[in-house]
């Protein structure tokens, strides 16, 4: 068996219809699990699943707006439901309404990015640990941010965000270690989506970020999907409370 086989394990993705997260779910869904696929529009996750099944995979489509508790619990009762007890959770549905200086944001965004990012990351290890842990373990994915290892001019709430994503891997990692629960996150650097756009379509944005990373590029969603693989798998089996930096080089580099 591969250290990265996934055969038999049941993994729910939020925020799965595109970018990081549809990647992460469809790689997963090749390395043999059986994978939710979750965003807030139905159509988009009937499509997405609809073609991960066509390819030979096995995917379920169940819509979920995180920012409503009672629409997570449905969504992880659901999952149960339709596929069996959750071996992987992987929270990566998350938003940024506010580009500019701290002192600019209004409150309403700054408590949509932290119930969003944060708080709907706590409430869904909140509703799936304990049956990982009744079962014999189980393994949670964050995706953060390296927005979250840095200061920014204009990414601030955000930022605060993904470093509460870090804090609150490390948290459950040892809160919950000894029931062979793991918990860690992946902090991306620029990588090529729908919800990075404006970072990278701009060709002279483009080139002052990559003029400072190492690799000379951007990132691609398959290579923050190989990190999340590597932490749910076998592979990663004494890994835990982490945040595995994939930026090309950024952080180290600037």
């Amino acid at each position: 068996m591969s250290l990265f086989d996934l055969t038999g394990k049941v993994a729910l993705i939020t925020g799965s219809t595109k970018g990081i997260g549809l990647a992460i779910a469809s790689r997963m869904a090749e390395a043999g699990a059986r994978v939710v696929i979750s965003s807030r529009n139905q159509d988009a996750c009937d499509e997405v699943a609809a073609q991960i099944n066509a390819g030979g995979g096995h995917a379920v489509a169940i819509a979920c707006n995180i920012n409503y508790k009672e629409q997570l619990r449905n969504l992880v009762e659901k999952t149960v439901a339709q596929l069996g007890a959750i071996d992987i959770l992987v929270c990566n549905a998350a938003l940024n309404p506010h580009y500019g200086p701290s002192q600019d944001i209004p409150d309403e965004a700054f408590d949509k990015i932290m119930n969003a990012n944060i708080g709907s990351a706590h409430r869904l290890c909140q509703l799936v640990i304990p049956a990982m842990a009744e079962k014999g373990g189980g393994a949670v994915v964050i995706v953060s941010s390296i927005a979250g290892l840095k200061g920014s001019k204009v990414l601030g709430a955000y930022g605060i965000s993904k470093a509460a994503d870090m804090q609150l891997a490390r948290n459950l990692a040892v809160e919950w270690g000894p029931k062979n629960i793991r918990v860690n996150c992946i902090a991306p650097g620029l990588v090529r989506t729908d919800f990075a756009k404006a970072l990278w379509e701009n060709p002279e944005t483009y080139a002052a970020t990559v003029s400072t990373y190492p690799l000379r590029r951007i990132g691609e969603p398959d290579e923050i999907a190989g990190a999340a693989i590597y932490l749910a798998s076998s592979a990663g089996s004494f890994t835990t409370g982490q945040t595995i930096v994939v930026d090309g080089g950024g952080t180290i580099a600037s």
